[in-house]
């Protein structure tokens, strides 16, 4: 029986992708992994990957939008949790952080890209991420926090937040999934910063 036959549609692809993630997640940059290895990893013969994918770069871009995914059921769960807004920081930043430990080797893969040597990668979550800053955009105006900004410097404030949590996440992932002491540390501090920058723009004035 070929394999073709054998699998169901799609479930080579997802073998593949899924094993990139479990090489990520075990240490390895998705910038140094090579179709043999990944398919080696997947338990399927290397010619099996150009059926799904054209070259590495096409396997990372379908991670990105699996990754997207990841990110807007994180914004979901924050709009279902966040009812107040003065909870809104530390209650997101506490959603962020179980994203992150339940999906530890997306949020690998996407430290990793960001300052990844595939361009095509790199544009793609910093896409993801725009997209996010502009969905937090919307839920500040919806829920009027931030009336007095402009929205070009709206604009810049939830792209800063954007930033913050991104840099965050390299702390995140370099400590130990159950370190619960280090990972508290990261939600106040990440907090924190957050605090910080909404302090900031409550005082802002257009044009300062």
């Amino acid at each position: 029986m070929t394999e073709r036959k054998r699998r169901k549609p799609g479930e080579t692809r997802d073998k593949l992708m899924e094993a990139a993630l479990t090489l990520v997640g075990k240490g390895r940059h998705f910038a140094s992994l090579g179709i043999r290895e990944v398919t080696r990893q997947a338990g399927v013969v290397p010619t099996s990957f150009y059926r799904h994918f054209r070259n590495m770069d096409d396997l990372g871009l379908q991670l990105v939008d699996e990754l997207g995914l990841v990110l807007r059921r994180m914004m979901r769960d924050a709009r279902a949790n966040v009812l107040q807004a003065e909870k809104l920081m530390a209650e997101s930043v506490a959603i962020f952080i179980r994203h992150v430990q339940d999906n530890r080797s997306f949020f690998v893969f996407m430290a990793q890209g960001l300052a990844g040597e595939s361009r095509a990668v790199q544009e793609g979550i910093r896409s993801e991420l725009r997209f996010f800053a502009s969905e937090l955009a919307n839920d500040l105006r919806r829920l009027r926090l931030v009336d007095h900004l402009n929205d070009a410097d709206l604009d810049l404030t939830c792209d800063l937040v954007v930033r913050t949590v991104a840099f965050s996440l390299t702390d995140l992932i370099s400590v130990s999934a159950d370190d619960d002491y280090q990972i508290d540390q990261i939600r106040q501090r990440t907090t924190r910063y957050l605090q910080l920058i909404f302090v900031g723009a409550a005082h802002w004035q257009a044009g300062d």
